[in-house]
């Protein structure tokens, strides 16, 4: 998992809200909103990146 939101360079921990896009770039949640929920990577839909299982 990406440990940073690729517009604004804010830290993201693996716990953190954040959003990916089916490439896996990675946003925090504001820059998510400001960005239409859509990835200007690809144009894709940013949806909540999952968590992981601790182990």
């Amino acid at each position: 998992m990406r440990v940073e939101c690729e517009r604004c360079r804010a830290g993201l921990a693996q716990g953190d809200l954040a959003f990916i896009c089916s490439y896996e770039c990675t946003f925090c949640p504001s820059c998510t909103m400001t960005l239409g929920q859509r990835c200007p990577n690809c144009g894709g839909e940013l949806v909540r990146r999952p968590r992981r299982a601790d182990g």
